[in-house]
């Protein structure tokens, strides 16, 4: 992909993927296609960062296909971001031009009210929330810039929003951290996942993949959770103690009430109740890929009567985030990945919906 930025008066125009509307999103297989995309001239604090390595999340298929009805088009996807700074702008004090750093899932907010002030920029109350790296509003709703992500050039980001990458992580590799990590990190934090707990972590993608090594790392005895006989070699090469088939009925009843804590990663509608029951008494369950409504509604009662938790967890802030990046350096944790070209990327998302990825594909934008 060209590299080259073209300078106007107020704004600059770089070379990225995206789907140009919904029509054609939806006649036709190649939902994305080359485009030029327009961006605001960056203000004070803010910087231009050129994308290196780009991860591909499941929540990109979605927001492309317009499934949780909230995309702005032309949506050019990408949260996971590994780059150099290009340009940064003129009150820019904390990192100049040639800089490594990671761009995640946000790039602003209005970093002044209770939840940004205590770290936790994902619940934004400011006017307008917090601004989303693609697919959100660039400094408010009027604006007639949308956000476009990392499957472009270069991206945007507030310098308050942008992360370290530690020396000890594979750059190539480390990109998923900044959403798969983060959002398996914060929960299992959350929950105070400590040495000894029984946890068992559902769905072995992306997402999964990442929540089985943290969780391992935080002392845990893992347990994974699949419905594919294939991954249980792949599963326990990631450092599971024990890997579960969750569509085999004995092996669901023998562990019920088994689990301290049941983290789960599955990205379409499913039935919760029969993971509920894995749980021990007090034993809590979180899910982080469902933003949607359960297959079937949960069954109060099995939660009640034994005093379970069941709830949900999104991406985390910049702290946590940064957190989680340290973490992985310090135990060498990086996701599994398969690199591609840009040009692939409709390849990419169809193997992806058919679980034909080990386990997360990454961009690599000079390729």
């Amino acid at each position: 992909m060209k590299t080259d930025i073209k300078f106007k008066e107020n704004t600059f125009v770089v070379k990225g993927y995206g789907a140009k509307d919904n029509l054609l999103n939806k006649l036709t297989d190649h939902r994305l296609s080359e485009m030029d995309v327009e961006r605001p001239m960056i203000n004070d604090n803010q910087v231009i960062v050129e994308v290196l390595y780009s991860g591909v999340c499941h929540s990109d298929i979605h927001q492309v296909n317009d499934d949780w009805k909230n995309t702005r088009y032309p949506c050019v996807p990408g949260h996971e971001i590994i780059g150099k700074i290009a340009k940064v702008g003129n009150k820019v004090t904390k990192f100049s031009e040639g800089d490594l750093v990671g761009v995640g899932c946000m790039i602003d907010s209005c970093q002044t009210c209770k939840p940004c002030q205590d770290n936790e920029e994902q619940f934004c109350a400011g006017p307008h929330g917090p601004t989303m790296t693609y697919n959100g509003y660039f400094n408010d709703p009027a604006s007639d810039f949308n956000t476009f992500g990392g499957y472009s050039s270069h991206v945007v980001s507030s310098e308050e929003f942008l992360l370290r990458i530690p020396e000890k992580l594979d750059i190539k590799k480390a990109a998923p951290i900044l959403c798969a990590g983060i959002t398996t990190y914060l929960p299992l934090k959350q929950w105070n996942i400590k040495q000894g707990d029984k946890v068992a972590i559902v769905g072995i993608g992306g997402l999964g993949h990442m929540a089985v090594q943290l969780a391992k790392a935080m002392g845990a005895e893992v347990t994974a959770i699949t419905t594919q006989e294939a991954k249980r070699k792949e599963a326990l090469e990631l450092g599971a103690d024990h890997v579960l088939i969750s569509e085999n009925d004995e092996e669901m009843k023998k562990n019920a009430m088994n689990f301290n804590y049941i983290l789960i990663t599955i990205p379409y509608a499913f039935d919760v109740n029969p993971y509920v029951k894995l749980l021990a008494i007090r034993g809590s369950l979180v899910t982080v890929g469902l933003l949607g409504e359960y297959k079937e509604p949960l069954n109060n009662m099995e939660v009640a009567k034994l005093a379970r938790q069941v709830g949900g967890s999104v991406i985390g802030g910049v702290k946590d985030t940064q957190e989680v990046l340290d973490f992985c350096a310090e135990h060498n944790i990086h996701p599994e990945v398969q690199m591609m070209k840009i040009e692939d990327i409709n390849d990419a998302f169809e193997k992806i919906k058919k679980e034909k990825v080990r386990f997360r594909y990454v961009i690599d934008m000079k390729a």
